[in-house]
């Protein structure tokens, strides 16, 4: 491995964990504040933080992460803010899977490397939004790239809400062109569309995948200035919609609209599929369902 790669591998991975950071501090920060309502009694929520393991089929070091998840906040009914570096040969499975994308040279070399961080909340007043966020890098012998980006999913829309989601993404990609927010926009309305249902899982936001523009320096930022886009774009919904009155039809229909979001993840997402077939921590992939949902 050269040193300019160890240089960006390290990079991007102590970024992500920097991100965690921020955001673990924030979230915490939220939960400090007066709240009303039902959830008023609760002790302000903490996250509970684990190392996770990928499990290599050898039992060579696989790599990990750390799992941060808060349960039964005043805020957050739970949410997972997860950072990951993981890296050995991929299996038969995630080879086929990753050369069905384009990925070059997998038959000849599965070795991968791939440092990320991917966060799930899911609230405890039905008027505040739910919402996913994740940056990432990945890299095999014969490619590199990254890929993430954040959607908004109330259970209860406000159409200000996804406006100020939205203005916030579009003002942190402006820099790095002008038909970039549109693009991936589009990118994640397809994205993040469940086929069964015939519906978005939420409001949209912003997604992109496979990104080598051949100028690793230029797609690291636009990875930084996605991932930097998302408390602004988000604790401010938080702390507008935390203390507003719910009735138990709101908690009903919240807990209806989290199955749309257990099915997109069990069903669709990628990055659960890929964390299952590479060995990584099943908790810690899993971290995004619900706690609570229904179906009718």
């Amino acid at each position: 491995m050269t040193e300019a790669l160890e240089h960006e591998r390290a990079t991007a991975a102590a970024w992500f964990r920097s991100l965690r950071d921020e955001i673990v501090a924030s979230f915490e920060a939220l939960e400090d504040r007066q709240t009303t309502g039902p959830t008023a009694h609760l002790p302000a929520g903490r996250f509970e933080v684990t190392q996770t393991k990928r499990a290599a089929e050898d039992g060579a070091d696989a790599g990990g992460g750390l799992m941060s998840v808060m349960r039964g906040g005043r805020v957050f009914e739970k949410v997972g803010v997860n950072i990951s570096t993981v890296y050995g040969d991929l299996g038969p499975s995630a080879q086929k899977a990753m050369a069905a994308r384009g990925v070059p040279g997998m038959e000849s070399d599965p070795r991968f490397w791939a440092s990320g961080i991917s966060l799930v909340a899911h609230m405890q007043n039905p008027h505040a939004p739910a919402v996913h966020m994740n940056t990432r890098m990945f890299w095999t012998p014969h490619a590199w790239w990254f890929g993430g980006g954040s959607d908004l999913n109330p259970c209860i829309e406000y159409a200000a809400d996804t406006a100020h989601f939205h203005d916030v993404q579009r003002a942190h990609l402006a820099p790095h062109g002008d038909a970039l927010y549109a693009e991936l926009k589009a990118w994640a309305d397809e994205y993040f569309f469940i086929p069964h249902r015939n519906r978005a899982r939420g409001v949209g936001g912003i997604f992109m995948d496979d990104r080598n523009s051949g100028d690793w320096a230029a797609d690291f930022a636009l990875t930084q200035d996605i991932g930097r886009a998302f408390l602004p774009a988000y604790v401010p919904l938080v702390d507008l919609r935390r203390n507003t009155p719910w009735t138990d039809a709101d908690k009903e229909t919240q807990l209806v609209h989290r199955g749309l979001y257990a099915e997109y993840n069990l069903v669709y997402d990628r990055g659960t599929k890929f964390g299952l077939a590479t060995g990584h921590d099943a908790n810690a992939v899993l971290m995004s369902l619900p706690p609570m949902a229904k179906w009718i």
